[in-house]
């Protein structure tokens, strides 16, 4: 049995390639519209459409530019919006709603607390995902998660909002009422104060 290695990172044209591969994992079946598409001033790795014709924006991060890839991605976001109605016109089977909301996925191998918060003050069109490389025997995959922001998708592609868990406090420090061991009235306590 082949022994599973996590790898620091792989070389940007094969994180990309393998990234692209896991798109489906993204939620809402995507279908990619551009590819390495010059956008504000820097490329666009992904632009893609799903089932309802919303447009997502997908970049792909640096280890340590997690903050920069946030603000970046919210540029390349405004100028992709802006854009919508004319791509329309010159290809209307892409199958675009020019007047939804342009999703933004950011793809990074971590994100701290700020960047969390920063993503979530934008609304739920916002979404952090991190990668993994892993080495399994001869073979290297890379495996995708959500960090935070964006909804669940349904089985049939609709996007739809996870429902939060029902003990966990928007306190910062992210831990549950539990682990802080607070009941209903200590909870109510620190609410309505």
């Amino acid at each position: 049995m082949a022994e599973l290695q996590l790898l620091g990172s792989l070389p940007r044209a094969e994180l990309h390639e393998r990234v692209r591969g896991r798109m489906a994992e993204l939620g809402g079946a995507l279908r990619i519209i551009g590819e390495d598409l010059l956008g504000a001033d820097a490329p666009i790795d992904w632009v893609a459409v799903d089932a309802q014709g919303q447009v997502a924006v997908i970049l792909l991060g640096k280890a340590g530019t997690e903050l920069e890839l946030i603000a970046t991605g919210l540029a390349q976001r405004a100028w992709v919006s802006a854009r919508l109605k004319d791509w329309l016109q010159l290809a209307p089977n892409l199958g675009l709603r020019a007047e939804a909301k342009v999703r933004l996925l950011l793809i990074g191998t971590a994100f701290d607390g700020i960047a969390r918060q920063a993503a979530s003050a934008l609304g739920d069109t916002v979404e952090l995902w991190t990668y993994r490389c892993i080495r399994n025997g001869a073979g290297v995959d890379v495996l995708l998660e959500r960090v935070c922001g964006g909804k669940a998708p349904n089985p049939d592609g609709r996007r739809s909002r996870p429902p939060l868990p029902a003990t966990t406090s928007a306190f910062r420090s992210e831990l549950s009422d539990a682990q802080l061991g607070l009941g209903a009235a200590e909870r109510a306590e620190f609410e309505d104060g």
